[in-house]
């Protein structure tokens, strides 16, 4: 998983900064605002592109004089609950931006994408035949910003209709609510009144006429009272037609007739239709959000602008998104409470480290040329380094990325089909992607895109299709590498998305060879006619003494079975490959997929790989733990959502065969960080039934060294906290675990019976944890190992009331761990308290004869003490005659370090 390159950086020149005085963050990615969404407000700092605001939950929108255009109280106080309506639309968060806590408001920080002016010579041009790189803007049309886009054109000519267009992921959506929002607060005064519709709202209501008047009254009450003010208002009237794609209009006069009566009922694609006709409402504005491919279903003489959004072309609008998103204060309580949030400090330096990648690693910064991204990057970063809402995985972060940039979306609104574009993204990137894993390679030539992207077409209708997902949707999922020496080539816009899509090509049964596709067709034509043909040769057979029908009857049965056996080998293949990319040796060394992960987004510290080194071999570790996420409940019902249903029993077919490959190679004792990536596929899977059963071998968990963040805590705890086993170790040693940590893994200490923690700088406000665990009446813990911790005299303090109520821990380990005198004799006083324990080595704490001698009478005297280790210095004064002859000399011989 590593970033390689990036797209040539358009160059805007020196007046840049003075053009886009005004760009606000917003939702990346693309989601209908006809459902729930969340609120924008524009926050002011023109020269950092900022503007800060009040929150929309503290304010409400601005009482505004309407003049002469609405003259009656009633018609004023109309307009104003419209704006209170759509305020209060616009300003929802969805679940997926809950993650970053709950007082996070998109309302109050903003970035807004380029957007550069284009003109209609350069539409009507041909495109590449990929269509993947973005062009520059063209001398003398400088960036747009929203307040610009109804300026008079460089003629000096009113523009009226304003037509914004980008491939998926650029932010159109984002764009519509920004304007909708600044409306609804008094920030766009020269219009009076704004109108939204979806133009997916409108495409489902099909050809029932409606007349404008009814359309605007379902959707927004309040202006019933308006709606005969409309042609009155004249140019401070905005309507907003988000998504032209989903309609089918016609401007035909034979096709669609005029109309200019806003009450008259028409289909609702005529209505639109004669308002970009200016022959309804002539006076009236138009802002027109669509993709590439639509562009031409409006005539250009009808269009007064075209803006092409450019996304975040420049990396310090990439930066400034970043830093105003990972920088919210409360993003450590999104777990429900779990947790400790990230100081200031911790959230400056991940900010730092994504600034720094992004100059120095191009691939990224060619990713986040679409704002969709930069949301999956904060988002998987959050995943990584904050607490985790329960039941979050990072396959339902890829997973809910697609939902929202592609919930809804068909590839062409005219086509019969209506096929998904997400289902024609799996089939074709998909296949792709899945070669690459296959053959180990992240780069891609143009004759291996055009291969998967143009198998098996062969009408005229098919090529219509794969020409819109070229202008529309490949460049989000293909970017160009500019890698030297790999000029011409393409790799995946992140390289996540790569396995990702492999996995979904995968469980969607999409993978099939000839011999497959070949026997199920067969079998389909047997199956139907089987029963009549079995039915005709039984009837032969008893009335004719023909001794092959009887065995023509039964091969016609065998065919079905045939053909399943097939492709239960085919899941079987499967489940095997990825077992097998799971457990590769060559991958033993590696660190955990989660670290990768952020390695790729963060970058690596240290020297750079010098260019005449042999390239590293590609890893593909989350490829399998892609496939066991997507076969999760969750998962299958949102790709449902996407035109991508996974069957049920084909999820339980394939579940089965993982069941029996891991069952058998999951025995292997395992390295720490390739045993975590094995609990990992467990939890993206998110079945316990199933974990429980593949698990129930596990005795041991070693994962010595590896650095235990809040996602790998509740990685583990999650899968493991729930099993009925014991565990007869687990070693966490050197892990850099914290207090949260210790909560988090609370359910998988309670059924361990060697705990190891050393090396983890666990201070004494761990040390209240360690004591609500060995109170605990579950408590399983018999060896409790804490070397080499500052826990000090107040840690051993509460360790001491944990010990005093415990009846299982026989053996503890308090080596170097800063005790000093106070923390011995704190021990000797309080020994007795305990009258199970058997070894205690105190050993390397700076404590004198005084508190050495103190502890060694103490343990004379207790019932069940047989070994204790002290300080070398004063071991020869630890021998009593009660105690054991040969413990003076375990005492002197005794490596201090190994316990």
């Amino acid at each position: 998983m590593r970033w390689g390159h990036h797209l040539p950086r358009a160059s805007w020149g020196s007046g840049f900064g003075r053009t886009l005085q005004r760009p606000d963050e917003r939702f990346p990615f693309l989601i209908h605002w006809s459902r729930p969404l969340q609120g924008e407000r524009p926050l002011g700092l023109p020269r950092d592109f900022i503007r800060h605001h009040e929150s929309s939950a503290d304010s409400a929108p601005p009482t505004v004089r309407h003049g002469r255009l609405f003259p009656s109280a009633s018609a004023t106080e109309a307009i104003q609950q419209h704006r209170r309506n759509l305020a209060e639309w616009f300003c929802r968060l969805p679940r997926e931006e809950r993650q970053f806590g709950p007082t996070f408001a998109l309302d109050t920080v903003h970035v807004d994408p380029v957007i550069r002016e284009s003109n209609p010579d350069e539409l009507l041009r041909p495109s590449s035949e990929l269509a993947l790189e973005h062009q520059p803007p063209q001398a003398g049309l400088p960036p747009l910003a929203l307040s610009q886009l109804f300026d008079p054109d460089a003629c000096g000519r009113r523009v009226q209709t304003v037509v914004l267009y980008g491939t998926v992921g650029t932010g159109k959506s984002t764009l519509v609510r920004k304007m909708v929002l600044d409306w609804c607060y008094g920030r766009l005064p020269t219009f009076k009144l704004l109108i939204p519709f979806s133009c997916e709202d409108l495409s489902s209501l099909g050809p029932s006429p409606a007349s404008l008047c009814q359309l605007v009254a379902q959707r927004y009450m309040p202006l019933k009272e308006v709606l005969p003010l409309m042609a009155a208002t004249g140019s401070h009237l905005l309507f907003v037609l988000h998504g032209l794609e989903h309609l089918n209009l016609d401007f035909r006069l034979a096709g669609t007739g005029l109309c200019s009566d806003p009450e008259e009922p028409e289909a609702p694609a005529a209505i639109i239709v004669n308002l970009l006709r200016k022959y309804m409402l002539p006076e009236a504005s138009i802002l027109v959000t669509t993709r590439p491919s639509a562009i031409g279903r409006i005539p250009s003489k009808y269009v007064g602008r075209y803006g092409e959004i450019c996304g975040f072309s420049d990396t310090n609008l990439q930066k400034l998104y970043f830093q105003l998103r990972l920088n919210q204060p409360d993003c450590g309580d999104a777990a429900g409470g779990a947790g400790v949030s990230a100081t200031p400090a911790q959230r400056d330096n991940l900010v730092q480290m994504l600034s720094r990648n992004l100059e120095g690693h191009h691939q990224i910064a060619a990713a986040c040329f679409l704002p969709s991204y930069c949301w999956l990057v904060c988002a998987t970063l959050h995943f990584l380094h904050a607490p985790t809402p329960a039941g979050q995985t990072l396959t339902s972060i890829y997973t809910s990325f697609l939902r929202l940039n592609f919930s809804g979306e068909t590839l062409d609104s005219t086509d019969p089909s209506n096929l998904s574009l997400m289902a024609y993204a799996a089939r074709t990137m998909g296949k792709l992607a899945y070669q690459g894993v296959s053959s180990r390679k992240t780069y891609f030539s143009e004759e291996d895109v055009r291969g998967c992207l143009e198998a098996g077409i062969k009408t005229e209708e098919e090529f219509q299709l794969l020409h819109i997902f070229r202008r529309d949707a490949l460049r989000f999922f293909l970017a160009p590498c500019v890698e030297p020496g790999r000029a011409g080539t393409f790799v995946f816009t992140v390289p996540a998305m790569q396995e990702y899509l492999a996995a979904l090509y995968i469980v969607l049964g999409l993978h099939k060879t000839t011999l497959q596709r070949v026997g199920k067709e067969v079998a389909e034509l047997v199956g139907r006619v089987g029963e009549d043909v079995s039915l005709v040769l039984g009837i032969m057979a008893k009335l004719l003494p023909l001794q092959a029908l009887p065995l023509l009857f039964n091969l016609l049965k065998v065919v079905p079975r045939v053909f399943g056996r097939m492709v239960g080998k085919s899941r079987k293949a499967v489940a095997q490959a990825m077992v097998l990319e799971m457990f590769r040796e060559e991958d033993y060394y590696n660190d955990d997929v989660l670290d990768q992960m952020g390695a790729s987004i963060l970058g690596v510290e240290g020297p750079r790989r010098h260019p005449d080194e042999p390239p590293e071999d590609e890893v593909f570790e989350l490829f399998p733990m892609f496939m066991g996420g997507l076969l999760s409940t969750h998962n299958r019902a949102v790709l449902a959502q996407l035109g991508c249903p996974i069957k049920n029993l084909d999820a339980l077919e394939n579940a089965q065969a993982i069941k029996k490959k891991l069952g058998k190679l999951g025995r292997k004792v395992l390295p720490p960080s390739e045993l975590l990536d094995h609990l990992f596929f467990h939890y993206e899977f998110q079945n316990q039934r199933f974990s429980a059963e593949v698990l129930s071998s596990l005795r041991q968990l070693n994962l010595a060294g590896v650095r235990m963040t809040p996602v790998k805590c509740t990685v583990v705890a999650a899968v493991l906290g729930s099993g009925r086993h014991a565990l007869d170790e687990v070693n966490l040693a050197s892990c850099q675990l914290d207090p949260a940590g210790l909560r988090t893994l609370m359910p998988v200490f309670l059924r361990t019976r060697k705990l190891g923690l050393q090396l983890n700088s666990l201070g004494p406000e761990a040390c209240k944890d360690l004591r609500n665990l060995l109170l605990h009446d579950q408590c399983q813990i018999t060896t409790l190992r804490l070397s080499n911790n500052p826990l000090t005299a107040a840690g051993v303090a509460l360790l001491m009331e944990g010990l005093a109520g415990n009846t299982s821990v026989t053996h503890l380990s308090l080596l170097h761990t800063g005790l000093g005198d106070e923390g011995l004799e704190l021990l000797a006083a309080q020994l007795d308290r305990n009258r199970q324990l058997q070894e205690l080595n105190v050993a390397y704490n700076g404590a004198g004869d005084t508190a050495a001698l103190a502890l060694a009478r103490a343990a004379r005297e207790h019932p069940s003490l047989e070994l204790l280790q002290c300080e070398p210095p004063c071991s020869a004064h630890l021998w009593t005659p009660r105690m054991p002859s040969h413990w003076c000399f375990l005492l002197i011989l005794m490596p201090p370090l190994c316990i």
